[in-house]
C-alpha cells in the first residue's frame, strides 16, 4: 500500500510558525521515545531494543526512505531530548501518566514545544487529556459504550455523593483521573445499610477485599485529588469475571484484538488470604479479523469512534498512531446479544500490542512523516 495516498494536512496543534531546524534529505526520521536511564541513551540499539519490531515494520514499510532512532526520555535529559526531537519528522511516544513517582509534566511541555516546530508527535499532550484520562469515561458516557457514570472534582464532592450511591446496593468502581496499572481503581461496596463500613478492594496486583470505616478510605482517596484530579464513579460491571475485551486502534481503524481474564477486582470468597486471589490471566492477541467480534469491530469504527471524535472535537488524522479501548461485557440485549461497556481507553504506552497492528503503525506513521517533509516544502 502506498502510505503516501490521501494524506490528510496536519492539525493546527501540530504545525510551526517558525523555521525547523531539519535538514531534509529525502529521507523520514522518525523517533521512538520511551523512558531510560543515561546509560541507554547514550548506546541506544532501535534495532535490537524494547520497540525492535516497531522499528522493522517501519523499515520494511519505507526501505532506504526512512532512518528510525530511539530517543531515550527522562526529565534530567529534557533538553537533550528536545534537541534530538527538533531534527525528526515524527515521533511515537510509549511513556506512562505515571512513572517511578514522576508524572508526564517535563515530558508533555517539551512534546508540545516539539509539535509547535512542526514535528508530528502521536500522541500529541492536548489529544491525551481529551481522551487518555479516566475522564473521557464521563464525557462519553451517552454513547452506545457508555454505563451509569459520575464525576467528582473534588473530594467534598465525593463525601457528599457517594453514600448514596452505595446506599442503593450494588457495588461502584472509583478510579483516578490519570495512572496505570490498576493504581487508584477501587471497588467499593456498602458493608452496612447507611454505608457507614464499607468493603474496598484496590484493582492493582495482590490487593484484597478490605472492610472499613466510608470516612476512612474516603480519606485515603484524598491524594487523588491533588492538583487538577478528580475521580470517575462508574457502575460496576458484574460479568468482569467473563474477561475483557481489548481493541487495538490505528487512527479509527481496529487493528487487532486482545483477550484477557480479568481478575483485579474479581469478587472474593469470604474469609480467603490475600495469598490466594486469582492471577491475570495471559492476554491472548488476534489479528482484526477474529470472526465473534466483527459486528463489535463495526459498531465501533462505524458508530462510537465517529461519535466520540466529534464530541471531543478531534480529527481522524489527530488520533493517536496507536491507542486501545478496554471493554467489559454489559448486560445482554432481549435478543440475548451482548452489550459492551467501555472502562479505559489507553494512550500513553501501548505495548505490547498484537503483530497484525505493525504494519497499520508503520503505514500511518510515513503518512504523517510525509506531510511533515510536504508542508515544509511548500513553505520553503
Amino acid at each position: 500500500m502506498d502510505a503516501t495516498r490521501n494524506t490528510p494536512p496536519l492539525p493546527s496543534s501540530q504545525t510551526s510558525p517558525q523555521p525547523s531546524l531539519r535538514q531534509p534529505d529525502g529521507a523520514y526520521r522518525i523517533a521512538l521515545l520511551y523512558p531510560g536511564d543515561r546509560t541507554l541513551r547514550e548506546a541506544p540499539d532501535v534495532a535490537h531494543g524494547r520497540f525492535a519490531n516497531v522499528c522493522g515494520a517501519l523499515t520494511a514499510a519505507g526501505g532506504q526512505g526512512v532512518r528510525v532512532e530511539a530517543a531515550i526520555w527522562h526529565d534530567d535529559f529534557r533538553d537533550e531530548v528536545a534537541a534530538q526531537l527538533m531534527q525528526v519528522d515524527a515521533v511515537l511516544v510509549w511513556c506512562n501518566p505515571i512513572e517511578d513517582g514522576r508524572d508526564r509534566g517535563v515530558l508533555d511541555a517539551m512534546l508540545r514545544e516539539v509539535a509547535g516546530r512542526g514535528v508530528f508527535v502521536s500522541t500529541h499532550p492536548d489529544v491525551i487529556l481529551k481522551l487518555g484520562t479516566k475522564e473521557v469515561l464521563y464525557t462519553t458516557r451517552e454513547l452506545g459504550w457508555g454505563t451509569d457514570t459520575q464525576l467528582y472534582s473534588s473530594l467534598d464532592e465525593m463525601r457528599r455523593q457517594l453514600p448514596a450511591r452505595l446506599r442503593e446496593g450494588a457495588p461502584r468502581v472509583l478510579k483516578q483521573y490519570r495512572g496505570n496499572g490498576g493504581s487508584g481503581v477501587w471497588k467499593v461496596e456498602a458493608a452496612d445499610a447507611d454505608a457507614a463500613m464499607v468493603t474496598v478492594r484496590h484493582a492493582k496486583r495482590g490487593c484484597f477485599d478490605e472492610t472499613l470505616p466510608l470516612a476512612d478510605f474516603l480519606t485515603r482517596c484524598e491524594p487523588y485529588f491533588a492538583g487538577s484530579g478528580r475521580m470517575i464513579d462508574q457502575a460496576y460491571q458484574p460479568r468482569l469475571p467473563e474477561g475483557m475485551v481489548r481493541c487495538y486502534l490505528v487512527h479509527g481503524q481496529v487493528a487487532g484484538f486482545g483477550l484477557q481474564a480479568v481478575n483485579a477486582l474479581y469478587p472474593a470468597d469470604p474469609g480467603a488470604a490475600p495469598e490466594s486471589a486469582l492471577q491475570p490471566s495471559p492476554r491472548l492477541y488476534h489479528p482484526p479479523t477474529l470472526p465473534q467480534y466483527q459486528a463489535f469491530k463495526q459498531q465501533l469504527e462505524r458508530d462510537w469512534i465517529p461519535a466520540m471524535q466529534s464530541l471531543l472535537g478531534i480529527a481522524t488524522h489527530e488520533l493517536p498512531i496507536l491507542w486501545d479501548c478496554d471493554f467489559l461485557l454489559g448486560p445482554k440485549d432481549a435478543a440475548g446479544q451482548d452489550s459492551y461497556v467501555l472502562c479505559e481507553i489507553n494512550v500513553s504506552s501501548v505495548s505490547p500490542f498484537p503483530d497484525s497492528a505493525l504494519i497499520p503503525i508503520a503505514q500511518a506513521t510515513l503518512a504523517r512523516a510525509q506531510a511533515v517533509q510536504r508542508k515544509e516544502a511548500s513553505a520553503a
